[in-house]
């Protein structure tokens, strides 16, 4: 396919490519995100947006690397989740008891209310 386009003439597209300006166009570079905008006079509405490289962009040659540590950091999250469910049983069982245990120290009294007061 790209052998046919090129024995007619035809180029692939290459976003790195740069288009020749119209003469009704002007570019113009964002303070703040520093993007190059190019607006059309004519129409007067930004027809281009060219966003800067980051610095901070991963390789992808470090993708395999970016991943194994984002793995490694939801495991690390899951077992620490499935540790807490483990004891979340034994907790809640040490809690009842206690609560069980301080029902019955407490005397049993009958609850005074307005309406027995009549």
């Amino acid at each position: 396919m790209a052998r046919d386009r090129a024995k007619h003439g035809h180029r692939a597209y290459d976003k790195t490519e740069r288009m020749a300006p119209l003469k009704t166009e002007f570019e113009v570079q964002c303070p703040c995100c520093q993007a190059t905008l190019v607006i059309d006079q004519g129409l007067k509405r930004v027809v281009r947006h060219v966003e800067p490289e980051r610095a901070d962009m991963p390789k992808l040659d470090e993708a395999h690397q970016i991943l194994a540590e984002a793995k490694a950091r939801r495991d690390a999250l899951f077992e620490q989740s499935v540790a807490s469910e483990k004891t979340r049983g034994d907790a809640l069982s040490k809690r009842f008891e206690e609560a069980l245990k301080q029902a019955k120290e407490e005397p049993i009294t009958k609850p005074s209310r307005d309406f027995d007061l009549d």
